[in-house]
């Protein structure tokens, strides 16, 4: 168990933690939600004492073992990748080393062979013997080739050594397990395999993350982290989300009944606790909201951004067409014998294991990158909005908010004074004096949201989007999300957020080197196809099973 007592910290005048007391136990998974600069990965600093608070204590049941996710991806540059991994059980490498440089001595003593002796009980009582094949079993799970096994970490790629590390994190079944941001870099196959040894995992595990597919599948609780303060809730994302937006609804709904209201969450929990028995992570999730109590559902005090998407006029029949369109760079083919056209209500979630043929596809259809050959064709009926995977080209100048979203009015609107600014902005949470600030000092997500702004205030029919969630909060995410789906205009992207995926698309195109794969169906079932794997299996080879 962990036990958080009375834990208080501060930036200078900044506080981010104020008296917070909670309890993580053992069989249970808590995802930590937040906004982002909440504190969130701050916290599992503080809890794995990397960081110490100004105030309160962090206690471990003693003889428990913690395992972190490491960030730096430089820390074991000169180490093997199997060796690695094996390291992140402390005890063990630390015992293995002992007890070698016990018998690297030349003055070999029968005290030496005693601790030796001891060192070797030791050793074996925590599956030392069978580290090494279980390091690499983990190591193959996460898709990383045994031939790369002796390869030193700096001499392979950075997705790759995201896998090592997150295999050094759970190797040797640690009592607590911190993972900050897991899924980042993984493919979709990885993940899922992911999203399965967590929901199996019988000890404490704490996770930040932004996927909530990730978070619906492996957590019991949810560690929300706002105002300085930390509540835990019972249930996954999903269930903390519904159930505090059903709470506001019924303490707004001031005309119905208590009885009424409670019947009313006593069916939201019975809903859920249901769909609970059908998961995974079937029996802790499904106890722990059957014990749940309506008197433990609040309202979120969050604030949502208002991102609504309002077309100027319907698209037309000619929407898009593509011929056969290809583009290499530096000699690399990224995508070749393109062809497909867009119809009236499709909403299409591209795919590639090349992120980099992605950005640069939808570069291209936006006349940002020319192709190297084939064509494409725009309806004269189309009005478009891009969200592009990098912004920066549109905040090159210092202007303040108000001055740099004046720059994309459209020329059908003709009366634009700052009231009528303030509310696009104001829509994204930028209100009173924030619409004054100086774009140089924005945030990465503050950047996102002033680009959705920007997006909104060109009344599209097309809404074109290159990874829409990055550097967006759990509320801008779920926002964005909702908003997508009610959209009656037409949308193209690319995400790796599997619900954003699952909730808004209705068509799937997968580009790959050898040309496309184009389904009319939901991202769930493209995955679930059994001929689509066998389709991609030929196009990719080895790739859909390496990731």
């Amino acid at each position: 168990m962990i036990s958080v007592k009375n834990v208080s910290l501060s930036f200078g005048k900044r506080v981010l933690f104020d008296e917070v007391n909670l309890n993580f136990t053992k069989g249970n998974c808590y995802g930590v939600i937040g906004a982002n600069g909440a504190g969130k990965s701050t916290f599992l600093k503080i809890l794995s004492g990397e960081i110490d608070p100004n105030k309160g204590t962090v206690e471990i049941t003693p003889g428990e073992r913690m395992s972190v996710l490491k960030q730096n991806h430089f820390e074991f540059d000169e180490v093997t990748v199997l060796q690695t991994v094996m390291m992140g059980n402390k005890k063990l490498a630390a015992i293995a080393a002992e007890r070698d440089a016990i018998y690297a001595k030349e003055d070999f003593t029968e005290e030496d062979g005693m601790r030796a002796g001891d060192l070797e009980a030791e050793f074996g009582e925590m599956g030392g013997y069978t580290a090494e094949s279980d390091a690499a079993s983990l190591l193959g799970d996460l898709g990383v080739k045994e031939e790369m096994h002796n390869t030193l970490l700096k001499d392979i790629s950075g997705s790759l050594k995201v896998r090592v590390l997150l295999a050094q994190a759970l190797f040797g079944n640690p009592d607590i397990l911190l993972l900050d941001e897991p899924t980042n870099d993984l493919d979709v196959e990885t993940i899922g395999w992911l999203e399965n040894f967590l929901a199996d995992y019988q000890n404490i595990v704490i996770v930040v993350s932004h996927d909530r597919h990730f978070l619906d599948a492996v957590c019991t609780h949810v560690a929300d982290v706002d105002r300085a303060k930390i509540q835990i809730f019972t249930g996954n994302y999903s269930f903390w989300y519904e159930s505090s937006q059903l709470m506001a609804r019924q303490m707004n709904d001031k005309n119905k009944k208590i009885e009424e209201k409670r019947k009313d969450l006593m069916d939201f929990i019975a809903r859920f606790s249901a769909n609970a028995s059908k998961s995974k992570q079937a029996t802790s999730r499904k106890k722990a909201l059957e014990k749940l109590v309506v008197e433990d559902i609040q309202p979120s005090n969050r604030k949502y951004p208002g991102i609504i998407f309002k077309q100027l006029r319907e698209v037309g029949n000619q929407i898009l067409n593509v011929e056969k369109l290809e583009k290499s760079i530096d000699g690399r083919a990224l995508f070749s014998d393109v062809s497909f056209s867009v119809n009236k209500g499709d909403k299409i979630a591209f795919l590639s294991k090349d992120h980099l043929a992605l950005t640069t596809f939808f570069q291209v259809i936006n006349g940002e990158e020319d192709a190297d050959g084939g064509k494409l064709e725009w309806g004269t009926t189309v009005t478009k909005a891009y969200l592009p995977n990098e912004n920066a080209a549109y905040f090159q100048e210092d202007l303040n908010l108000l001055d740099w979203l004046r720059q994309y009015v459209p020329s059908h609107v003709t009366d634009v004074d700052e009231p009528f600014l303030r509310g696009f902005l104001g829509k994204m949470l930028f209100s009173g004096d924030e619409i004054m600030k100086k774009t140089k000092v924005l945030s990465g997500g503050e950047k996102v949201r002033c680009m959705i702004s920007r997006m909104m205030l060109q009344d599209p029919n097309v809404v074109i989007l290159d990874e829409p969630t990055n550097h967006l909060d759990l509320e801008s995410i779920q926002s964005f999300n909702e908003s997508m789906k009610d959209f009656k205009g037409i949308v193209l992207f690319t995400t790796h957020d599997h619900t954003f995926m699952q909730s808004v698309a209705n068509r799937i195109i997968e580009i790959t080197p050898k040309g496309i794969i184009d389904r009319l169906m939901t991202f769930d079932e493209y995955l679930a196809d059994d001929r689509v794997k066998a389709l991609r299996e030929e196009m990719y080879g080895e790739q859909v099973v390496a990731g």
